[in-house]
């Protein structure tokens, strides 16, 4: 694996594993983060799904402001250029995956990182979890890809009450708004987050990939586009190895062993 300055980059089996490291800063992330972020999920090498953590206790505090980097003469300019070059190619990166993404929330998932958490296809929180957009608070506006995620994911109403208020939003009430997969225990959270990655890596990858990307278009699609796109999908799907595999287990009576391909 690449020796990378701000995130761990690991395989277990066919998961890959990404872990935002700079737990003294509770992973607040300056634009080269994302930029290895982007790296990593470049090169999946036959990885079959990823997992998205953070070391310590917190996911991702929001971009790393500290240093300077987002102000200077033009902090608007400064700011506009670490979002299209650095941070939104990662969250558009993690979009085109062929593969499932689930993220693991221990505390805060604020600012982009609460972006990063949510386009996860599974995002599983521990009870100390929490999803923030404090934006307003210092007076700018949600970014990541916030004000697209968060309507289609929770409604406008909460969306609006998540963006306008700035007020935490803990993971068991994120639960309950349908915005998470689940919610654990801190001290389970590693464990469950892995084994759900590990079950996505041992399905039907292509399917899989096929499905995100599936559901990612029907909602900027109408229904008769939608259809059309299943056929074609459909039609990619049957022809892999996993569903020749697939419809042989059914017929035999057996769980099906999946290979990726």
């Amino acid at each position: 694996m690449p020796d990378y300055q701000h995130i761990l980059s690991e395989r277990r089996g066919d998961v890959l594993v990404l872990t935002l490291n700079r737990p003294e800063r509770l992973n607040a992330a300056p634009t080269a983060m994302f930029d290895e972020l982007t790296a990593a999920l470049g090169t999946l090498d036959g990885a079959r799904a990823v997992l998205l953590a953070g070391a310590g206790r917190a996911f991702c505090s929001g971009a790393d402001v500290a240093g300077g980097a987002l102000g200077g003469e033009d902090p608007g300019a400064a700011t506009h250029e670490a979002l299209t070059a650095h941070y939104n190619p990662t969250i558009a990166a993690i979009a085109e995956l062929d593969v499932p993404v689930v993220s693991a929330v221990r505390g805060a998932a604020a600012g982009i990182g609460c972006s990063l958490a949510l386009c996860a296809d599974f995002c599983v929180a521990g009870d100390t979890g929490y999803f923030l957009q404090a934006f307003v608070n210092i007076g700018l506006v949600p970014d990541g890809g916030a004000s697209w995620m968060l309507p289609r994911l929770i409604g406008r109403a909460r969306a609006s009450e998540m963006m306008m208020l700035g007020e935490r939003v803990p993971a068991a009430k994120a639960l309950d708004w349908g915005m998470i997969h689940k919610v654990v225990a801190d001290q389970a959270l590693d464990d469950e987050a892995l084994a759900l990655a590990e079950r996505l890596a041992a399905g039907p990858t292509v399917a899989l990939g096929l499905i995100r990307r599936g559901l990612a278009a029907a909602l900027e699609s109408d229904y008769p586009a939608a259809l059309a796109r299943e056929a074609d999908d459909q039609r990619t799907a049957r022809g892999t190895a996993d569903a020749m595999e697939g419809g042989m287990a059914f017929l035999q009576k057996r769980k099906p062993v999946f290979r990726g391909g």
